[in-house]
């Protein structure tokens, strides 16, 4: 991984050396840093020679203004003051790290063009998009740039120093109040993508296990089921799709206790599918690869939990993930094979490589028995389907409970990470019925995203607030964004901590 960017937040400026960052609006106003001598005048030479109108995000770049001590001049535009929302302001700092050079030191006048005060909280999200634009996973590259000098240094890093980013603004005192718990959501999100880039060879059922477990460092609890236990507890489901693999399966649980021990939690859920085969049901070897991202879900609770615990948050939250590699060999599960979960709900199977529904049946079971959650949120790289209803933009939601599914969906669209209600109903359950056992483990060619959250209630007691949010298209191989440049976007984190905040805390 690359160096994290140094963000730091100040009201006077205490730099004049390195980049310049200001901003304009769309008349090509400076606001309060038009006071820099000669600046107001340098930006309108150049763009006028330039087709710059200071629309949102847009960039004009001037390197070494004669008139400035700055070596370079970035001015970015934030378009119709009336236009912007809250996700906005983590882009505009995306964009301007996506405008720096590695070991480059940057000023950043961060004041509008109206004069109105840039909030802490808009600041701190300027420096959240920033951290997030800034990550790339580079540790497996063993030579620098021109494929010759080998000098990187260790875990890939090129050995340069990070970018400095100061923030200026009037607001720069409560800006580092909120940087706190901004910064441990970059963290987090940071750490989801580290373990969505992992290679399986690398990160198994067994090391994600570990990963997990480094969460107690923090102050969270942490509980790991071992193959032998989870038979005990009769998780035949989970274990069903494990068993092709010479690799041991593993369900970790992890709680953080910010609150009074005696408040219910407020569970995560992950799927945790270190790489998929298809098992028996084998996928085509195009595009297999990217089956090492198929735990995305099990990576945003783990980097969602550090996250509520690097900022202390006052909420009783559980996070449980389900740890499996789905391989075909003499031993892997069969279609037409019945097992039973931990619930005692029989299951056909009818294809192998629905094999995600299958190891959340039992972990979302587990949530319920031990922890008795007043609200359950699973997360799944749980099907194709749901891209092709709704590409990769808006992560599908499926709930049992309009307040929750509200909640996420304001979650959502405050921190950019979206989604879109998808129905359930009585007609998707019939789908499943199987006529051997309880029900089957796909419902055929149509509603496929639908039929597979229908699968995932039957194992949601009744009276539980529930929502499944089938990722598949958001948390590997998204589209490339002001925040993000990674193969793996980490998606989750941030609504998911937003949810907590803003329903679970205080």
């Amino acid at each position: 991984m690359t160096s994290n960017p140094v963000v730091s937040f100040h009201k006077t400026t205490t730099n004049e050396t390195g980049t310049l960052i200001v901003l304009t609006d769309e008349t090509l106003s400076l606001g309060p840093a038009a006071q820099v001598p000669g600046l107001a005048a340098l930006v309108q030479k150049a763009a006028a020679t330039s087709d710059y109108k200071g629309k949102s995000l847009a960039i004009l770049d001037i390197l070494a203004p004669a008139d400035l001590p700055f070596d370079r001049l970035v001015v970015i535009g934030l378009g119709k003051a009336q236009e912007l929302v809250e996700g906005d302001w983590s882009r505009l700092g995306g964009t301007a790290m996506g405008a720096l050079r590695k070991g480059e030191t940057a000023t950043f006048l961060a004041e509008r063009a109206d004069g109105t005060a840039i909030s802490g909280e808009q600041l701190a999200d300027i420096g959240l998009g920033a951290v997030l634009r800034a990550y790339s996973f580079d540790r497996y590259k063993s030579k620098g740039k021109n494929g010759k000098d080998g000098k990187n240094g260790k875990d890939g890093d090129s050995g340069k120093a990070p970018v400095t980013l100061d923030i200026v603004a009037a607001e720069a005192a409560r800006a580092k109040k909120a940087w706190v718990g901004r910064s441990a959501v970059a963290e987090g999100a940071v750490l989801a993508r580290e373990l969505v880039n992992e290679p399986a060879n690398v990160l198994g059922p067994v090391e994600f296990a570990e990963k997990a477990a480094e969460l107690e460092k923090l102050g969270v609890t942490i509980e790991t089921l071992t193959e032998k236990q989870m038979k005990k507890l009769g998780m035949r489901a989970l274990l069903g799709v494990a068993q092709g693999s010479s690799r041991p399966p593993r369900l970790v649980a992890m709680h953080w206790n910010g609150t009074k021990a005696k408040d219910k939690p407020v569970a995560f859920v992950g799927k945790g599918v270190v790489f998929d085969t298809g098992g028996i049901s084998i996928k085509p070897a195009g595009g297999m690869e990217d089956m090492k991202g198929d735990m995305g879900g099990a990576a945003a609770v783990v980097g969602l939990m550090h996250a509520l615990a690097s900022r202390k948050a006052k909420a009783n939250v559980v996070g449980i993930i389900g740890l499996v590699e789905n391989m075909p060999d003499g031993n892997a599960q069969r279609p037409g094979d019945i097992v039973a979960a931990a619930s005692g709900v029989t299951i056909e199977i009818i294809n192998t490589d629905a094999e995600g529904r299958l190891v959340l049946a039992d972990a979302l079971w587990y949530a319920q028995k031990t922890y008795e959650p007043k609200a359950i949120v699973d997360l799944a790289t749980l099907t194709g389907a749901i891209m092709v209803a709704l590409g990769t933009d808006y992560a599908g939601m499926f709930a049992t409970d309009d307040a929750l599914a509200g909640a996420l969906s304001k979650a959502g669209e405050a921190t950019g990470e979206k989604v879109w209600r998808m129905p359930l109903g009585p007609a998707y359950d019939k789908m499943i019925e199987s006529k051997f056992a309880d029900i089957k483990n796909t419902g055929g060619r149509y509603g496929g995203s639908i039929t597979a959250a229908q699968f995932l209630k039957r194992f949601v007691e009744d009276g539980v607030a529930w929502a499944h949010l089938d990722i598949a298209g958001t948390a590997m191989g998204s589209p490339q964004t002001e925040v993000n440049r990674s193969w793996a976007s980490g998606w989750g984190v941030r609504i998911l901590d937003r949810l907590v905040a803003d329903n679970y805390e205080g």
